[in-house]
């Protein structure tokens, strides 16, 4: 009896553990079970079941939308497509789940599901598009594009792009959206041109200064070779974005910047030939009048003595004299009487013949060329005693010749005297002068004197 009891209560504790398994066996897959988004897991069904987010999302569709439930989803539908006539569908039994713990036979029965009506209502004939698309004959759902058909929604400033199911509402290129406006960008504040740069809606254009010219790549700009067309006339420089003409010696740049004028040089001083200036192309020449010969420094006249190099009309018996620019034939020396001849240049006068008592002793006779214009003072001849008598002192002056006072005698000793040119004189001009040297000799009384008869040729040139 006891053991009766003891083995009932026995068998009564197997069976109350055997359930405790069972329902652990129920509640332990479901706190490892996840399901997919839209769908929940069922504990008592042990699988994943639709959520109804038309029930349990707040306002799922705006406007005048219905929402309509789908399997793991839901839609936006206008009413319009859609009745209200529910019918719901057959539920299927609850399948029973053994219990098959500690190996008995036992089962537990779950408790009856109640009815489930549809979360979504019926489409009147054939399955439903959803938004974005329309039916076709053969059953299929065709994109509707938007943009074709004008049912889009953008603003005048924006471009419609078609999606599948939609479309959407950008901007084009060259313009960004600001408030829902599209708006030009100003690609020039931003620098997209090296040098210069023009806005226009919706892009923007490149330009380049004078001097440059646009790359392919219609932002960067490329100097120019203008020397390649050769527009100067003479040289020509490259520069960044230009370019400089130069001249060939002799010329200079004209107004224009390109052509080469000539140099007048001569113009530049007067002083740049010592005679006269010839301008020639890029350069210029010296003349020299008549009697002169340009020197190797190009500008100066040198006198060609034709006396030397017998470019001369003197005949044999005449002496031929070259002075600055010319030259001239002396004759043969003639004395007048009571004069007699002593030298090829001398005439003597003697004292025993009572003609020459008041006349000077000798005259010798000399020629030199003097510069017209010479600058003066300046001293031209040298004058002096060839013999010395003791106790006697000598007078140096000029005698005659000097009409126009443009000389004077400057005693420079006691036996010595200079011929001073004190006034410039022009040529062409001959003048004769008679230097006189008086000889006084007090200790004899004794007065005499000696002739030098100096004849000066002044050129035509100052040279």
């Amino acid at each position: 009896m006891l053991w009766e009891i003891r083995g009932f209560r026995v068998f009564t504790s197997i069976r109350m553990l055997a359930a405790v398994v069972f329902i652990l066996l129920l509640i332990q897959p479901g706190h490892g079970q996840t399901c997919t988004e839209g769908f929940a897991y069922d504990h008592r069904a042990r699988q994943c079941i639709d959520v109804d987010e038309c029930r349990t999302v707040p306002d799922p569709c705006r406007g005048d939308m219905l929402c309509v439930n789908q399997n793991g989803g839901y839609l936006c539908i206008p009413r319009n497509m859609y009745n209200y006539n529910y019918r719901p569908d057959p539920v299927p039994p609850e399948p029973v789940y053994p219990d098959t713990s500690v190996g008995f036979s036992d089962t537990f029965p779950p408790s009856r599901p109640r009815p489930v009506e549809p979360s979504y209502p019926r489409v009147r004939g054939t399955a439903p598009c959803i938004l974005g698309y329309s039916a076709a004959e053969d059953g299929t759902c065709n994109d509707i594009d938007e943009c074709e058909t004008n049912s889009h929604h953008c603003n005048p400033t924006q471009v419609c792009i078609n999606t599948a199911g939609g479309y959407t509402c950008s901007c084009s290129e060259g313009y960004w959206l600001i408030g829902g406006q599209c708006q030009d960008i100003d690609e020039c504040r931003y620098g997209y041109c090296q040098q210069l740069c023009a806005n226009v809606p919706g892009s923007y254009s490149c330009s380049c200064n004078p001097g440059f010219i646009l790359n392919p790549d219609s932002r960067t700009c490329q100097d120019v070779d203008e020397c390649e067309d050769d527009p100067c006339s003479h040289g020509c420089f490259n520069t960044y974005g230009s370019f400089m003409c130069n001249c060939d010696e002799g010329f200079e740049l004209a107004a224009d910047g390109t052509t080469c004028i000539d140099l007048d040089e001569c113009s530049f001083s007067e002083f740049l030939c010592q005679n006269r200036c010839v301008n020639t192309p890029g350069s210029f020449t010296c003349i020299c009048p008549p009697g002169y010969y340009v020197y190797e420094d190009g500008r100066s006249c040198e006198d060609i003595n034709e006396c030397d190099t017998g470019n001369n009309t003197c005949t044999t018996a005449q002496t031929c004299f070259n002075f600055q620019g010319g030259y001239t034939c002396l004759d043969p020396l003639h004395c007048d009487l009571p004069y007699i001849e002593v030298s090829d240049n001398q005439c003597m006068c003697s004292a025993e013949n009572p003609a020459c008592r008041d006349k000077p002793f000798t005259i010798l006779y000399r020629h030199m060329d003097l510069s017209s214009g010479r600058s003066v003072p300046a001293d031209i001849f040298q004058m002096q005693a060839t013999t010395r008598y003791p106790g006697a002192f000598y007078i140096f002056q000029i005698k005659s010749g000097n009409e126009g006072r443009e000389f004077y005698m400057r005693q420079t000793s006691n036996v010595s005297a200079t011929l001073v040119l004190s006034r410039p004189i022009k040529g062409p001009r001959e003048v004769v002068l008679d230097l006189e040297m008086v000889t006084v000799n007090n200790v004899i009384n004794f007065r005499g004197s000696s002739i030098i008869r100096l004849t000066i040729f002044v050129s035509e040139h100052p040279f």
